[in-house]
């Protein structure tokens, strides 16, 4: 079906008003680009449409799932959600709450893995002269910084298989995080 537009006089097409043949041709591939423009936004528009309505002719089926499953963040619907970050596997980030009622306890060692977005453990118990190493295990580039200025932590981004190390030599609380995603937060304490 093709519609008619008002004041071109032609079905479907933009006429120039009347000018000289020279700015007609300038003109003309100018209509041509900012028509071609109009038709690739107008079918990624309804593509996109149709993606996100799951290409189903009607209802709302897509947000139907089986009996019995459940679908994460929408009241009453089922079934199962997918990652909308690639590369981020949200089932394996850490909660950033403790237990009801119960802190985190303080683990010792000297090494802290970076993986799922997060620094494990987020709390570090070490003793003066430990030299502490962190290993980036996520596919994401991410630092080890002193939270606030003037700390002792400062890495360059590290990226996947990459370490950074620190000996500690006074005691204190050392909080730091990763300036490329600044959730990341944990802390060393280093005791006598």
């Amino acid at each position: 079906m093709q519609s008619r537009i008002p004041g071109t006089g032609q079905s479907g097409a933009a006429q120039l008003p009347p000018q000289s043949a020279v700015s007609a041709r300038t003109a003309d591939p100018l209509i041509r680009k900012l028509r071609a423009g109009a038709v690739a936004a107008a079918l990624v528009g309804a593509l996109g449409l149709l993606s996100a309505c799951g290409g189903s002719g009607g209802g709302n089926d897509a947000l139907k799932a089986s009996p019995g499953s459940s679908l994460p963040g929408l009241p009453g619907a089922s079934g199962t959600a997918t990652a909308s970050m690639p590369g981020m596997d949200m089932s394996t980030a850490p909660s950033s709450a403790a237990p009801t009622g119960q802190a985190q306890a303080p683990v010792s060692g000297t090494a802290v893995a970076i993986k799922g977005f997060a620094f494990s453990p987020a709390s570090l118990t070490v003793k003066v002269g430990t030299k502490v190493t962190w290993t980036n295990e996520d596919s994401d580039a991410h630092t080890v910084t002193s939270d606030g200025s003037g700390g002792p932590l400062n890495s360059k981004a590290m990226n996947t298989g990459d370490t950074f190390s620190y000996t500690f030599t006074k005691p204190g609380t050392y909080k730091y995080l990763c300036t490329i995603h600044p959730f990341m937060t944990a802390t060393v304490t280093v005791t006598q």
